[in-house]
């Protein structure tokens, strides 16, 4: 007689939705006293201040921003988090609380939400943000999550888009090309396994990568160090879409050209024999790939000493004059155009 593999699963028709959500949010502990009430009434309620408020939202969907037969599901709430932390922190603020709102079809147990809220639990842990919130809903097409980040910064600290200048220099923190390089590699071990479910998967040769994939983290250090460095960049972003995309979008609201230099861009190890093995252009990657999550900015040259040599930080080139366009140096000493050929969810 076969095994029911359901039957000690927990349908979430038994909880409803308001037992759900307390179920799931029981043991989340609340960091920060701008938080006065978390979860559990009509609404959430924080403390204002003299500071600048930082909103910021994002909306994953399984089968366009994951794929959950290679993505955990406790790895898919903490990178949700980090996802959004990482758009505070992109403003030189400090994230403090987050809501999230999921919407699941009923092939999802309670057991299977239980995972994704570990890892949503674990991303505020480490990051010493309160869930204050959210929403829980049926679905027809898999599962969905919204997660919408709260954070804070004295007014004049806050760095946008739009504040490059000619000559600032372009800084990155980490390195590029890793995130969508473990796609590539897990993605292969999908299409593997369809054909041989018996395979096992050797992925001993990159774990680096697979981790940027699977379990980014968001640059909350960055902040940090640069007012330990003395320094407010001018312009600031993170590497979501990939770095071309990113520094076009400060140039364009900055109204500026850009050098980035081939050379200077930071490529860990395992990104360089993998873009070999799959036989793609590191460069390439490093410029289009995406969801590395670090933090690109500008700072006035005024500032070379005190950030040059720091091992958190790569200067990649400097900002121009508008007129002189947006592009990359290579290594041959030729400018091309930059394009932006990063993440688009609407493409097909």
């Amino acid at each position: 007689m076969l095994e029911d593999k359901n039957q000690d699963k927990t349908s979430l028709a038994e909880l409803g939705e308001f037992g759900l959500i307390n179920h799931l949010t029981k043991h989340f502990k609340i960091y920060n006293s701008a938080t006065l009430k978390g979860v559990g009434d009509d609404a959430a309620v924080i403390s204002k201040s003299e500071k600048g408020l930082l909103v910021t939202t994002d909306l994953l969907v399984e089968g366009v921003h994951f794929d959950l037969s290679y993505m955990p599901l406790k790895h898919l709430g903490y990178k949700a988090v980090m996802v959004n932390l990482s758009d505070v922190y992109a403003m030189n603020g400090v994230a403090e609380q987050i809501t999230v709102s999921i919407a699941v079809s009923n092939r999802f147990p309670l057991e299977a939400l239980e995972e994704l809220y570990a890892g949503i639990q674990l991303a505020c842990d480490t990051y010493k943000v309160d869930l204050i919130g959210g929403d829980t809903t049926s679905s027809t097409k898999g599962m969905l999550i919204s997660v919408t980040a709260l954070g804070a910064a004295k007014k004049e600290d806050i760095v946008y888009r739009n504040g490059a200048k000619s000559t600032d220099l372009i800084v990155v923190s980490g390195d590029l090309g890793g995130a969508y390089l473990g796609l590539q590699v897990l993605e292969r071990e999908k299409q593997v396994f369809q054909v041989n479910p018996k395979n096992q998967p050797d992925l001993d040769n990159y774990t680096y990568l697979i981790e940027r994939q699977l379990k980014p983290e968001a640059r909350k250090d960055v902040p940090e160090l640069l007012k330990e460095l003395d320094i407010k960049p001018t312009s600031m972003i993170d590497i979501s879409d990939g770095l071309s995309s990113e520094i076009m979008h400060i140039c364009t609201q900055s109204k500026v050209g850009c050098k980035i230099y081939e050379d200077k861009l930071p490529l860990d190890p395992q990104v360089i024999s993998t873009s070999e093995e799959f036989n793609m252009d590191s460069t390439m990657i490093a410029l289009s790939g995406g969801e590395d999550y670090e933090l690109l900015f500008t700072v006035p040259i005024a500032d070379f000493d005190k950030i040059k040599g720091n091992p958190n930080f790569s200067i990649i080139g400097h900002i121009t004059e508008e007129n002189q366009g947006m592009n990359l140096v290579t290594r041959a000493n030729q400018e091309m155009e930059l394009k932006a050929q990063g993440w688009n969810s609407f493409k097909g």
